[in-house]
């Protein structure tokens, strides 16, 4: 069958890929970029990837008529636009017209639970997406989905940040609403046996775990699972302001994805029918068993894919096309080289640069830069990066993206998401054994050309160091 896969570069759509190649589906993968889509060789075979916006309608010509069926798995809820509600409605309708024009027998659609009568502003936004894909001429499936739990999924990252983080926490009282995780395989499995399955049809199903628990429990659960103690407070005081504030500061999500979360979390989100585990044959894991497995890919570094990743988790707001090329003109460039002495051990290097591994040199002044940028509104560097060793085209890396990389031409290039009165980029790139390290940056204005010069003086202990240290 031709499956026609939306959101492919995201958290859930690329978990589901290679679970519809192994069931022998040819897969369209629709992208905004290609540029920042990365598939493994053993999966190009089987999968057709075309670059389609779905908010401008002409773009959307590019899906074949010949699939069978489609997942809408499209959310952006933690983007910059304060309008994302009236954004995914377009998205939705534009979908819906150009779906109508296929061969497609089925719709499946990735929802969240709206059992509620008052809904956050993002679950009403995805009532309102059904309520729009039902109207296609193509039988749809709902899947409505609470708390997901998976190693790089947002909810585990946060829990994650919250409980090593804060011994003791003062939490506000939205802690204690109730809700129905699931694990991130089983959210996989309801996603492909639904697929063309004609019980599924014209229906929508809740889809949870076993487990209705607190927010608080399930912090104190993952507290348990690392073996650590943690007491947490809860007080009736703290608003919604400075509950996203809370979160914004003390773990990797963005300032938006805290206020949409914080919004959400007032709401509880549990099951109401979950007939589809007997249709479809499926035994959901307990809260507990989820959180181990995900704690065993973050431990063996094997996270397959992670919400830090998404272009929303941070400011760049443009394709990564537009600033693959790193610009020379009316900028400033700190470039700098060194003979190498083994290619394979400065490769390894450079690619597990960040993150845990740091930046080799002055890594004290680089956490000192990301706690200005998140005082400042901007990402900070608590995203780091989601494996240790292996990076990708589009990936978060600290306060930077990834525009390239390439480990057999021996490129890196990295662009900077921090609040700045400019843009800048750090490229590394191997030349006839020679290793070219160059800092770019293009000043805007007075404040860009006196924030160059301000840091400037550190530059020669920071990228001389850095570079030493990639090569020794």
């Amino acid at each position: 069958m031709k499956i026609l896969l939306t959101g492919a570069t995201g958290y859930i759509g690329k978990r589901l890929l290679p679970i519809l190649v192994a069931q022998g589906h040819e897969v369209v993968c629709c992208v905004r970029d290609k540029n920042r889509f990365y598939i493994t060789e053993d999966l190009q075979q089987k999968v057709t990837v075309i670059e389609v916006d779905f908010l401008d309608q002409e773009t959307l010509s590019a899906i074949p008529e010949t699939i069978d069926a489609a997942f809408y798995l499209i959310h952006s809820m933690s983007g910059p636009e304060t309008n994302y509600d009236e954004l995914e409605g377009i998205s939705a309708s534009n979908f819906v017209q150009r779906i109508n024009q296929t061969q497609a027998q089925q719709i499946v659609y990735l929802s969240g639970i709206v059992n509620d009568k008052t809904l956050s502003k993002h679950l009403s936004s995805r009532k309102n997406v059904e309520t729009i894909l039902g109207k296609a001429n193509v039988p749809l499936t709902t899947l409505r989905a609470g708390i997901i739990v998976g190693s790089g999924s947002a909810s585990f990252e946060i829990i994650r940040d919250l409980v090593n983080k804060l011994p003791v926490m003062i939490t506000p009282k939205w802690l204690n609403t109730k809700c129905q995780p699931i694990a991130i395989n089983d959210v996989l499995e309801f996603l492909s046996k639904s697929l063309l399955n004609p019980v599924t049809f014209n229906a929508s199903f809740d889809i949870g775990g076993p487990d209705i628990l607190t927010y608080k429990e399930m912090l104190l659960g993952f507290a348990e699972a690392k073996k650590l103690k943690r007491y947490i407070f809860t007080i009736p005081v703290m608003t919604p302001k400075l509950s996203s504030y809370w979160l914004y500061f003390v773990t990797s999500t963005s300032y938006k994805l805290a206020a949409a979360l914080v919004s959400s979390m007032k709401v509880e989100v549990i099951c109401n029918d979950q007939r589809i585990n007997q249709l479809l044959a499926v035994k959901p894991m307990t809260y507990k068993e989820a959180l181990s497995r995900a704690l065993i890919k973050v431990e063996e570094d094997n996270v397959a894919s992670s919400w830090k990743d998404s272009l929303i988790s941070g400011r760049f707001s443009s394709t990564i096309s537009a600033h693959l090329k790193v610009p020379k003109k009316d900028c400033y460039i700190d470039r700098r080289k060194m003979k190498i002495e083994n290619r394979d051990f400065t490769i390894e290097r450079i690619w597990s640069i960040g993150g845990e591994t740091g930046w080799y040199c002055g890594d004290w002044l680089w956490s000192i830069r990301g706690f200005i940028d998140k005082l400042f509104g901007g990402v900070g560097s608590r995203r780091g990066r989601t494996n240790k060793h292996t990076i990708h085209s589009g990936d978060a890396l600290d306060f930077w993206r990834v525009l390239y990389a390439n480990k057999k031409e021996g490129k890196l290039i990295l662009y900077a998401e921090m609040k700045l009165p400019g843009e800048a980029w750090l490229e590394f790139k191997i030349i006839n054994n020679t290793l070219y390290q160059a800092a770019t940056f293009r000043p805007k204005g007075i404040w860009g050309k006196l924030y160059w010069y301000s840091v400037l003086p550190f530059h020669g202990f920071i990228f001389n160091g850095m570079l030493h240290k990639l090569i020794k």
